[in-house]
């Protein structure tokens, strides 16, 4: 590929044969400088450790894949990082729209996203409270050098108390040496537009400092909602090089902001199997028709690295993370309703302030479910190289999260929010009694102290690979609830006093109020007490690697790892006080690895014991949800995935998984006397047993041809499987231009058409209770679009 093409395929340099390939998928500072020494160079025939992008040689002893920008910039512009692992073996990736600025969900060897940790250059990204992953909210692609995914384990050193089924973890890029601007604007179906424009300083001053700059913008209707996406993104990243040594300082910048409309966009399996989930409603104005989910999301990242003496080496990430969103609908009161909860007068006033007729029997008000969370983070390793085949790390990281939940209810105008966070920043709904309406208020903090020790080794003349390590994070939960909590996941907030009080579990009782908040198949009106908890969770959790080369470009590897998720927040907030116990897992890898000038293969065998599986369970009598664990799951399979480049310019990748999964116990009744849910011996749900991948890439003089497929199996749709999504297929195309006779600036054109046969699927699942019908989002249909950029 001549240099003019390879320009867009990587926004810095390409990997090349000097690469340390086996920092590919690491996450920190400190783990990136272990596996890029001496001991983890990656030797292959031809000097080639990477084939187009979307395979990359590895040496760790751990089951590992990489993707870098070379692939990254062949998918559709400004889309999620996380679709650019989608073909990656054992990796399950959706989206609820074709260009990724809704939001997704991803699995990974059974695990869902809130059981695997995602992060931006080592920092976590998950959410503090519930764990989860919003896919909408990340980097753009265009700022990345690689994503790097670790299959069921973790790195010694990784800030995370959930994250049993592995990592995924995105590499800023650095500043390139000399300036430039690149301007890259883009066009598609669903009145999709997007531009991005980023500058390079270049090497500036005496000491070489570098940076760089980004911002883009984008809108586009949903396919199958009201409304659509309006997204901007600032990032930014400054680079001083200490000397010639690698030392460096580091300071990345990132904030998003999303204003997205939706609506009921999930389907049930009967409404799919009817042709339904894939027309846009029409708007009716001073409707109720749609719910917002606004976000505004920004990070500041620190990294560092210090030679401190001879083989001793200190590396230091700090980081600030800041969140405000929601996602959020209506709900609509009567006046009787009002004065129940906020005294005699509140529903006049109400009524009053929010412009309804006098005659009117209801009103519709705003109604947030918002998280804002303040999060600080400091990851550090100190690294002894006791000599060229000896190397002992000790790392710690602290992490704190301050996480505030509330709901505090707003005013409609014509159907929409009067403000996109409603009563938080916009004018609340004050109440007789001086309170405001809201659907859930509390606060929690996160606090993680984690103590992490490494040994790597070389033996054998360079062959056997050996690394042991020791997580031992303490993680801390303190928990403050201001309302009167009726299950996981509703809550009154009220100055009202409850009418009785039960002795026995000290829950309470408000047959009195009525409304949104009091439904009537909570028949009794009970709820627990407003109050402050704590808990604590700690463990050891080694792991242990060993790599054996035992011929050129071949070698076999094994690893054990231990992990643990601490319960979400929503699993200990409840009408009683749930104490569910943290969910563990063993991981064993048995790996063999295939590393040349032409092919880069490897195939793993895999078990995990899982243990503790944390579900929530729907009691129909009281209509709340509580969290309880199930007991044990068994998880085993087979990864592997293979990148073929025969002659130059054509390509060829493939992946496959097979996994088997088994809940050993049945769930225990739901109500004294009730039956016990029969999970013993079923399947995970969302979890298909085979996956495939196929990528072909095909260069012709100024023209670069791709064409890739995912084959998802089967999943069933609950715990009892009694429900099954069918199984898919999705065909991608991209079809990259490049003039070569174009000598002003470089350029591309590049048509990008997401499920080119247009399939009708089911993504993700939504299933809220383990023997309930599942919730679907409809996969998007052909969507073509069409990018040029331009750089200089």
């Amino acid at each position: 590929m001549t240099n003019r093409k390879r320009v867009f395929w990587a926004t810095t340099a390409l990997f090349s044969g000097l690469i340390m390939a086996g920092a590919a998928s690491a996450q920190s500072t400190g783990s990136q400088t272990v596996e890029t020494t001496e001991l983890d160079t990656v030797v292959v025939t031809g000097n080639r450790t990477g084939i187009d992008g979307a395979i990359v040689a590895q040496r760790n002893p751990r089951s590992t894949a990489t993707v870098t920008d070379q692939y990254i910039q062949t998918q559709n512009a400004g889309q999620t990082p996380l679709a650019a692992v989608n073909l990656v073996p054992g990796v399950n990736f959706t989206n609820t729209d074709a260009y990724g600025s809704s939001g997704g969900d991803v699995t990974m060897r059974g695990f869902d996203s809130a059981r695997i940790s995602l992060t931006v250059d080592g920092i976590p990204l998950n959410d503090t409270g519930n764990y989860a992953i919003y896919t909408n909210q990340q980097p753009d692609p265009e700022t990345l050098s690689r994503i790097g995914v670790n299959l069921g384990t973790t790195e010694v050193d990784s800030p995370t108390a959930s994250a049993t089924g592995g990592t995924i973890n995105m590499v800023t890029r650095r500043p390139a040496s000399d300036f430039g601007v690149t301007l890259v604007g883009s066009v598609g179906d669903e009145s999709f537009n997007r531009y991005f424009a980023m500058i390079d300083t270049g090497e500036i001053g005496p000491w070489g400092t570098a940076a760089w700059f980004s911002y883009s913008q984008t809108e586009y209707d949903h396919f199958n909602a009201l409304f659509g996406v309006d997204k901007k993104q600032f990032n930014g990243r400054i680079y001083q090089p200490l000397g010639d040594n690698g030392d460096f300082i580091s300071l990345s910048g990132h904030y998003n902001e999303n204003r997205n409309f939706f609506g009921n966009q999930q389907v049930s399996l009967a409404q799919f199997n009817q042709g339904l989930g894939y027309t846009r409603p029409t708007y009716v104005p001073g409707s109720t028709q749609t719910g917002i989910n606004p976000s505004n999301t920004g990070n500041i990242r620190g990294q560092s690295r210090f030679t401190l003496g001879e083989g001793l080496r200190l590396t230091v990430d700090p980081s600030f993370q800041y969140t405000l969103a929601h996602g959020g609908g209506n709900n609509t009161w009567t006046r009787a309703q009002l004065d129940s909860i906020g005294g005699v007068g509140s529903g006049d006033l109400v009524f009053t302030a929010a412009g309804a007729a006098p005659t009117a029997t209801t009103v519709t008000l705003a109604r947030p479910n918002i998280t804002n969370t303040h999060r600080y983070s400091v990851l550090s390793s100190l690294i002894w190289d006791i000599n060229d085949s000896h190397q002992i790390r000790a790392a710690y990281t602290y992490e704190f999260g301050r996480h505030r939940q509330t709901g505090q209810q707003g005013y409609l105008t014509n159907g929409m929010f009067d403000n996109w966070f409603a009563g938080r920043d916009g004018e609340p709904v004050r109440l007789q009694d001086g309170s405001i309406l809201r659907r859930r208020d509390r606060l929690s903090h996160a606090t993680l102290n984690q103590f992490s020790l490494e040994y790597r080794g070389s033996f054998v003349e360079d062959t056997v690979d050996l690394v042991v390590g020791l997580r031992a994070p303490f993680f801390k939960r303190e928990l403050n609830n201001y309302c009167y909590q009726r299950d996981t996941s509703n809550a009154l907030c009220t100055n009202v006093a409850p009418t009785v009080v039960s002795a026995a579990d000290g829950t309470v009782r408000f047959p009195t109020i009525t409304g949104p908040y009091n439904t009537p198949t909570n028949a009794n009106h009970i709820y627990g007490v407003p109050g402050s908890f704590e808990r604590k969770y700690d463990d050891l959790l080694p792991n242990v690697g060993l790599t054996w080369r035992f011929a050129p470009n071949q070698s076999v590897y094994t690893s054990y790892a231990e992990g643990i998720s601490a319960p979400r927040t929503d699993d200990l907030y409840d009408r009683t006080q749930s104490d569910p116990v943290p969910e563990t897992t063993k991981t064993f890898d048995l790996g063999y690895r295939y590393q040349s000038g032409t092919i880069i293969a490897s195939v793993a065998a895999w078990r995990t014991d899982y243990k503790n599986r944390i579900v929530r369970v729907f009691d129909e009598v009281e209509g709340e949800s509580y969290s309880r664990n199930q007991g044990e799951v068994t998880l085993q399979g087979i990864d592997g995935q293979i990148g073929w480049s025969p002659v130059d310019g054509f390509s060829l990748y493939a992946s496959a998984s097979y996994l088997d999964s088994e809940i050993k116990n049945d769930l225990p009744p739901i109500t004294a006397g009730g039956a016990p849910i029969p999970t013993a011996g079923k399947m995970l749900f969302e979890t298909p047993e085979w996956q495939y991948g196929l990528r072909a890439q095909y260069e012709l003089a100024d023209f670069v041809f791709g064409l890739q497929g995912k084959y998802v199996g089967e999943r069933f749709a609950n715990d009892i499987n009694s429900e099954i999504a069918p199984d898919y297929t999705v065909v991608d195309m991209d079809l990259r231009y490049t003039p070569s006779w174009l000598s002003a600036a470089d350029a591309y054109l590049q048509l990008n058409v997401s499920n080119l046969f247009d399939k009708r699927y089911l993504a993700d699942i939504r299933t809220f209770d383990p023997n309930g019908t599942g919730a679907y989002h409809v996969g998007a249909p052909r969507t073509a679009m069409l990018t040029l950029g331009v750089a200089f």
